[in-house]
């Protein structure tokens, strides 16, 4: 069952609750003394797998954001070592010529 996280809950996986308000009165009671457990299961899987979901969409957006940090630290590193070679050449030239 793929369903969005926004998407409303099926009808199969409502709560005991929301079932027997649809009813009318007579057939609360009936429903209510023939509620089977395993809806309430299927409502919390449902929950659990949404949620799983969700993480897994949350967790897929971090490694794409630790990817494009990685790529920006190593420009930023290049940067640096590039910068810091060619002040350390122009000092040693420098200090020369000042003496």
């Amino acid at each position: 069952m793929s369903l969005s996280p926004d998407s409303p809950l099926p009808s199969h996986y409502r709560s005991k609750q929301e079932f027997l308000a649809s009813l009318s009165p007579w057939r609360r009671q009936l429903a209510n003394l023939n509620w089977h457990p395993t809806v309430d299961i299927k409502v919390q899987s449902y929950a659990l797998e949404q949620s799983t979901k969700q993480l897994r969409n949350e967790t897929e957006q971090l490694k794409k954001e630790n990817a494009r940090l990685a790529a920006i630290n190593s420009r930023l590193d290049r940067f640096e070592q590039e910068h810091f070679s060619s002040l350390n050449q122009a000092l040693s030239t420098g200090d020369s010529s000042a003496s």
